[in-house]
């Protein structure tokens, strides 16, 4: 692997002891694959996956490798290891080639096949024709950067931008029907639409127009921002309480709660949310079938999820059996939204460093060996970055 190094930057398999510190005070904090000053939301390093030998490899591989289901950092043995909810999209936009997006591209079409089955019962028609099209402007992508005539290339390129933004359009069409559905496919093509504004910030970045890259996930992000946080008012449901039940000792608590509360609005924390929901657990624990009866079809559908069954067999059981996985997709959505708005951060810092982007995806440590385990190296770099203006 050719080695690049800028003198602007430190490129570890390990944080520096005084990011580490600044993670443990909470000085600093881990928002998707940047680290940054909490008080200031300055840029103080960048987290990236170390890229696997196959470039197709499932991103639920890849989120597997790095930790459990959690949220933040830990320190293990000596080196701090990520360990994050399961996201649909890298640390980093350097990572997101047209060769991953492609193959979590083909990730969701194959989920919408398999929920296609089940929501045909209830006349729900789910259009999977259109990741043809997406599929193909991948394609013209990948062909125009491959392309030694610079003007060829340029016009190649333009051509597939042309076939993101129809993308961008038909997709957020789509979301806007299942969000007001609330079905249980919205989130599907929610983590399409970012896919699309996603490939056209790539063909930019390709191009080396930094200035349009920025904008055009600036835009995206308000776009993707605005349908996650419907989506997951859905998955709260009626009364959010219903996450914090006895049951689900072990499995969810208030701290993760209040970390999806916090994504929402930065002004919540534990006490607030807690005193938020101190009346809905009473309510809940006085009327639990009403709560059921409130439930969106994202969550539970009794026409597809409880057919054929008999009258007097409650559903409860079988939904509160759902919720622990239905609070992890909220946490992915969270996450995967965080990512996609501070790849922002990853874009300025390519024009303020003065490097190409082509430079900035081959940084690697140049004098360390790869621990076995280490699945994430860091980039930090000799000064803070301010945010970018959103």
């Amino acid at each position: 692997m050719e080695k690049i190094v800028v003198p602007a930057l430190t490129v570890s398999f390990a944080l520096t002891d005084w990011v580490v510190k600044g993670l443990e005070n909470g000085t600093f904090e881990r928002v998707g694959g940047v680290i940054r000053e909490v008080a200031t939301k300055k840029v103080v390093g960048w987290l990236r996956e170390i890229s696997s030998a196959n470039p197709y490899q499932k991103f639920t591989e890849i989120e597997n490798q790095l930790g459990a289901v959690q949220n933040g950092l830990k320190l293990t043995q000596g080196m701090l290891q990520l360990s994050t909810a399961a996201s649909l999209l890298s640390l980093g936009v350097s990572v997101m080639g047209f060769a991953v997006i492609t193959q979590r591209l083909n990730d969701l079409e194959q989920r919408l096949r398999e929920t296609q089955a089940s929501v045909e019962k209830i006349n729900h028609k789910i259009d999977i024709s259109f990741y043809a099209n997406f599929r193909a402007a991948l394609d013209l992508a990948v062909n125009a950067f491959t392309m030694s005539n610079a003007e060829n290339r340029r016009s190649s390129a333009l051509q597939a931008v042309n076939r993101f933004v129809e993308a961008e359009h038909i997709y957020q069409e789509l979301t806007i029907n299942e969000i007001n559905q609330k079905s249980q496919i919205a989130d599907e093509y929610i983590l399409t639409l970012t896919l699309a504004y996603l490939s056209e910030a790539r063909c930019y970045l390709e191009l080396e127009e930094y200035n349009t890259a920025l904008r055009r996930i600036q835009e995206g992000s308000k776009v993707v921002r605005s349908h996650i946080h419907r989506y997951v008012d859905v998955l709260l449901t009626s009364n959010p309480a219903v996450y914090l039940q006895p049951q689900f000792k072990g499995k969810i608590d208030l701290r993760r709660l209040t970390r999806v509360y916090k994504w929402i609005s930065p002004s919540w924390n534990e006490n607030a949310v807690f005193e938020l929901q101190r009346e809905n657990l009473i309510t809940f624990s006085q009327d639990p079938n009403k709560w059921v009866e409130s439930l969106p079809a994202a969550i539970w559908d009794s026409k597809v999820d409880w057919a054929g069954k008999a009258f007097w067999e409650g559903p409860k059981p079988n939904i509160y059996a759902r919720l622990p996985q239905v609070f992890e997709s909220i946490e992915s959505m969270v996450e995967t939204n965080e990512r996609f708005e501070v790849y922002q951060e990853e874009i300025q810092a390519i024009s303020r460093l003065g490097i190409k982007f082509d430079e900035w995806s081959k940084l690697y440590p140049s004098k360390e060996n790869q621990p076995d385990k280490a699945k994430v190296m860091f980039i930090i770099p000799n000064y803070t970055v301010e945010a970018p203006v959103v």
